[in-house]
């Protein structure tokens, strides 16, 4: 069999050559790197790889958008997110995005060979300190109902997203140009309305009302 043949995202050069020497000494083939999301869907159709592991955060389209956009128009590709977040949350946006792994950036060489095996099999790999947590939110222990998401207003919504996207309070404020006490006070009447009792709960909520089209 021929070695698999990997493009490593990562907009940090001193990790994309910590990766590669990794990769290649586990016996797999690096054909090419790429510093963000554009970048990656430019080499696509000329490096066709068979996997592609890249970082969560990066600059300008990061890697969950980019995991989207391969999905939809190079659905054969396979992608595996690396990611500081040992947290439910990111796994399941990503899962929800399309990608085949979630990998932890601190996981060992073994836990890296296992997760570039099994993707390349067609299966799905979760970093085991996340992976129990996934199967039970997909278990339905944690779910709100689309009938909450949609009595939101846009403003409301809008602030979700960004919430989702993993901004602080003070970003969402300057983004929407409003004071931060402006922005409390929307994010506490949406924590109301709906019945959430926590940040954690929010951000679940959020991530939720991400994933539904807008129709206002």
């Amino acid at each position: 069999m021929k070695p698999l043949r990997i493009l490593l995202a990562d907009d940090h050069a001193l990790v994309r050559a910590g990766f590669c020497s990794l990769i290649e000494k586990l016996g797999y083939q690096v054909i090419g790197e790429a510093n963000d999301g554009q970048e990656v869907l430019r080499m696509l159709p000329t490096l066709q790889p068979d996997i592609i592991l890249m970082d969560i955060a990066m600059p300008g389209m990061n890697g969950l958008e980019t995991t989207i956009r391969i999905q939809k128009e190079y659905p054969a590709v396979r992608v595996v997110i690396l990611s500081m977040h040992a947290t439910i949350e990111y796994a399941r946006r990503a899962v929800r995005a399309g990608a085949a792994g979630y990998i932890l950036k601190d996981a060992s060489a073994a836990e890296l060979d296992l997760a570039i095996l099994a993707v390349g099999r067609g299966e799905t790999f979760l970093s085991p300190r996340i992976a129990k947590f996934i199967v039970a939110d997909y278990a339905g222990k944690v779910s709100f109902s689309d009938r909450a998401i949609d009595q939101l207003t846009s403003r409301q919504r809008e602030i979700l997203q960004m919430i989702a996207e993993g901004r602080s309070r003070k970003e969402i404020a300057e983004n929407l140009n409003i004071s931060v006490k402006t922005y409390d006070s929307h994010r506490a009447q949406i924590m109301e309305q709906v019945g959430l009792h926590s940040a954690a709960e929010l951000f679940r909520f959020a991530t939720k009302a991400n994933q539904l089209p807008n129709d206002e």
